[in-house]
């Protein structure tokens, strides 16, 4: 992902591939604000997807940067009424030797503040001569520099930048930091700081609030005019909850007024500042309206909906409560090996090739692989496994493990933002920020909720002040100044409407579905379960049949040889067979190859170095050997060649009534034998099964395998022989998930293999094992870290939880805008209402966006061992 970095001038050729960021937006507290927001951004011309999620604070633009930059967002944003600031990434190891042969560094940036500050600095270093590129990034404060070393350099770029009016310093490579360079990688990160420091001043504020509205509500409650003076004090008293306490919502609707829109802000302030004035004049000029005054429902309106955002903040910060803890498990410090000296830098300093040294009970700092010693390596993080695994020379081994028992010095492959933990968490950020389908239709009230809500208010104000005039007003309770209210009807109307404002809730609607979606994929991956996106796990509880491939999802994808059968008439030993076979098959990486090769290995046959090597997909191999010709596969392969397997035909049915996979062998183009290969079930598979057809999913298995092998499978883990998909070839597989679309189920694929992302893409819900391709991950909605065959269970389970969740939230969101808006327009003519509506109304708000997001957290208790 990208964040904040435009193209230069200089580098604007050619054809530009999309570019993805994320925005913290600042000041939006309803779904009107959300929708605002996503709106404006759509119109950004080269902007093609833009999503704006309430609960995260955050939208995600995907935009062509030959049309739209960084700052046109940022812009664009402001003129909507709302902040925005690009979401900072670590920064990538600067490398200066780039494939292109040019050179690349990074430079710190002091002095910029916004994003004109940014094109101004990508000017500048864009018009250097030899500068083919030039990216700045707001957040971080960096500038990646692409340029001929030939023609130009630092100087160069720190004059530019010092000519444009800011400060620039050359960032040190990884190679040049000193242990005074040292940095906690633990500490909180930036979007964790401002979450702190919101709180830290939601709370002040509130305890504000609260302090001064309590004997606001006593002095109106018990005092009523009993002494002089009274109404002065409660003016003193409700000022700074109406003016420092309700800021926030005062200069929102402000901002957003101004830019001719409307949100939960602005009715919150009309409602409060109304009950406000009304209250002021009565003190000022009673002749006027009366001696009645507002003062405890103005400060009570603010007061508990501020309460309602605070408490909305705090759970919303539980909903994140993922992400924190996975980036938690970082390791902040790495002993890297320079010139057989150990020197300690910080993790984010570690390069690609660098060699690390790892001590018992040390986290791995990075992705690699083992280049001595042996060790026990805790991967529960990972797999959830509780036994550490066997770590020695040639493994690979993740960031963030733990190592338990020996020393280990290691490879470093993956860094930063590439490693397997941090794509795990991109992934989630990902996946929170997304939005379901079943969002739409609250999208589509929020974009006229807010304009309806002050119609509606509007028209209630009119109609009650109507029914005054002609005559017609609710009783009134016989408490002093009541009298008042009768004598001027507009005021009860007054009170009436600022009950419709201030009890029309559009924050509920904007929560409903990503603070459940938050929860749900965190729960998720805190189980190994990373999933994409809301859209994913929505259609995943709709799934009505699963699709599972044999190899690597159901069985544990690492065969192993088992038996080696000459023909009756065969010249050669099984010894001679087996080398020759294996030899032929070393030049393969499919798991069956592997397994034969890794068999006659075992036995201590040399092998010999195969020519003419093919692979024919879905048949076999073919290969020459000591200048023999071999074929290597199928019946149907043998066939093809005109070779009979008949007289091993009786041996290959007893193998694979076994559930192995027997591979036929013709030397010279005569049948010379068979090799048999058996692979085990994943622990737990048969459960896993079970578990899926318990909840109403039919269970399909899948395999290239010849039927008899497949049928021996199926049947130990309790798939029904008319469920089994034998002897399909790779091609063919999507072809098979196309046909039950047309029986009308509803299809997920699990799959592991290269093979397997055909399938996966046409599928309705694509699953991939962890333990599997890289290519299978990238195609999935879904990936399964742990690789086991139970958390496909957990997962539609999750999605159940996850989508229910969502539809409560929904229902009490329009329930009770439905319900409680009618209230508040009757309300003069409901007893316990008639004074006190504005009141009710602020509890009743502050309480539907609490309720909405506590029920969200509900999730958090969700089981993922049922």
């Amino acid at each position: 992902m990208t964040t904040g970095q435009s193209a230069s001038p200089a580098a604007a050729s050619g054809a530009a591939s999309p570019t993805t960021l994320q925005l913290h937006v600042g000041g939006m507290t309803c779904a009107s604000c959300a929708l605002r927001v996503e709106k404006g951004l759509k119109k950004v011309p080269g902007v093609a997807e833009a999503a704006v999620n309430l609960a995260t604070e955050r939208a995600t633009v995907t935009y062509d940067p030959a049309q739209a930059d960084l700052a046109t967002l940022l812009t664009k944003v402001a003129a909507t009424g709302y902040t925005a600031t690009p979401v900072a990434e670590a920064p990538a190891p600067v490398s200066k030797t780039p494939p292109s042969g040019e050179a690349m560094t990074e430079l710190a940036i002091s002095g910029m503040t916004c994003a004109s500050c940014v094109r101004r600095v990508e000017k500048a270093l864009g018009k250097v001569p030899g500068v083919s590129l030039a990216n700045v990034n707001l957040a971080t404060e960096h500038a990646t520099v692409t340029f001929d070393p030939m023609i130009t350099g630092m100087s160069d770029f720190v004059g530019a930048v010092n000519k444009a009016g800011y400060d620039a310093t050359e960032l040190l490579p990884a190679a040049d930091v000193t242990d005074d360079d040292l940095f906690d990688a633990a500490a909180p990160d930036a979007e964790t700081i401002r979450r702190q420091t919101d709180l830290a001043l939601r709370q002040r504020k509130l305890l504000i609030g609260v302090g001064l509205t309590l004997p606001v509500l006593l002095l109106s409650m018990l005092a009523m005019n009993r002494f002089p003076g009274e109404n002065w004090l409660l003016l003193a008293l409700t000022a700074p909850v109406w003016g420092y306490v309700g800021w926030d919502f005062h200069a929102t609707a402000w901002r957003v007024i101004r830019h001719f829109g409307a949100n939960m802000d602005v009715l919150v302030s009309l409602g409060s500042t109304a009950a406000f004035l009304m209250s002021i004049v009565a003190t000022l000029a009673p002749q006027v309206v009366g001696d009645v005054t507002f003062y405890d429902t103005t400060a009570l309106i603010i007061t508990l909906i501020y309460l309602g955002k605070y408490l909305e903040a705090l759970a919303k910060g539980q909903a994140t409560d993922a992400i924190r803890k996975l980036a938690g498990l970082r390791a902040t410090v790495a002993h890297v090996l320079r010139n057989g000296q150990e020197v300690d830098i910080p993790v984010a300093r570690v390069r690609v090739g660098e060699e690390l040294l790892v001590r018992p009970g040390e986290k791995i700092p990075t992705d690699g692989v083992v280049l001595a010693g042996a060790s026990a390596v805790d991967e529960a993080m990972l797999t959830g496994e509780s036994l550490p695994v066997e770590k020695a020379t040639g493994d690979v081994v993740i960031g963030a493990t733990i190592n338990t028992t020996g020393a280990l010095r290691m490879r470093a492959t993956k860094v930063g933002k590439d490693t397997m933990l941090a794509g795990i968490i991109r992934l989630v950020e990902q996946a929170q920020g997304s939005k379901a389908p079943i969002q739409r239709l609250a999208d589509t009230i929020a974009g006229v909720f807010v304009p309806a809500v002050l119609g509606i208010a509007a028209l209630t104000l009119v109609a009650w002040t109507i029914a005054g005039a002609f005559g017609w007003h609710p009783p009134m309770i016989g408490m002093p100044g009541m009298a008042d209210l009768a004598a001027k009807p507009w005021i009860t109307a007054l009170v009436a409407a600022i009950a419709v404002l201030v009890v029309a809730c559009p924050c509920a609607l904007g929560l409903a579905t990503p603070t459940a979606i938050m929860v749900g994929t965190g729960q998720g991956a805190e189980a190994g379960i990373l999933i994409k996106g809301g859209a994913s796990l929505e259609r995943l509880e709709t799934v009505t049949a699963v699709v599972l491939d044999k190899t690597g999802t159901i069985t544990q994808g690492k065969p192993a040889l088992t038996d080696v059968v000459l023909t009756p008439d065969a010249v050669f030993g099984e010894d001679e067979l087996l080398r020759w076979v294996a030899g032929a098959e070393n030049a393969s990486e499919h798991p069956l190859a592997r397994a034969i090769v890794a068999g006659a290995q075992a036995r201590g046959a040399a092998l010999p170095v195969a020519t003419d090597f093919a692979a024919i997909p879905g048949g076999g191999v073919r290969a020459q050997v000591e200048e023999h010709h071999l074929f290597i596969g199928t019946r149907t392969l043998l066939g093809e060649q005109h070779i009979a397997s008949t007289p091993l035909e009786d041996a290959a049915q007893a193998l694979e009534a076994e559930g192995k996979t027997a591979m036929f062998v013709a030397v010279d183009g005569a049948l010379a034998g068979m090799v048999g290969v058996a692979d085990t079930l994943k622990v737990g598979s048969a459960e896993a099964i079970a578990q899926l057809q318990a909840q109403g999913v039919t269970v399909w298995m899948i395999t290239g395998d010849n039927r008899r092998t497949a049928a021996k499978v199926a049947a130990e883990v309790g798939i029904p022989a008319e469920h089994v998909l034998a002897e399909v070839l790779p091609g063919d597989k999507a072809a098979q998930v196309q046909h039950l679309h047309d029986l009308g189920a509803v299809v997920a694929y699990a799959g592991d293999g290269i093979n397997d992302a055909p399938a996966l893409a046409s599928a309705d819900v694509s699953i991939a094992m962890g333990t599997g391709s890289d290519i299978a991950m990238e195609a999935a909605d879904i990936t399964l870290v742990k690789g086991n065959l139970r958390s496909i269970g957990t997962a539609v389970r999750l999605s159940h939880a996850t989508m229910n969740t969502i539809r409560q939230n929904l229902f009490w969101a329009f329930g009770y805008n439905v319900i409680l808006i009618p209230l508040a327009i009757a309300s003069p003519a409901v007893p316990f209402l008639r004074e006190q509506a504005p009141i009710f109304a602020a509890a009743a708000m502050a309480l539907s966006s609490v309720t909405v997001v506590s029920n969200s957290l509900r999730l958090r208790r969700f089981s993922t061992t049922a």
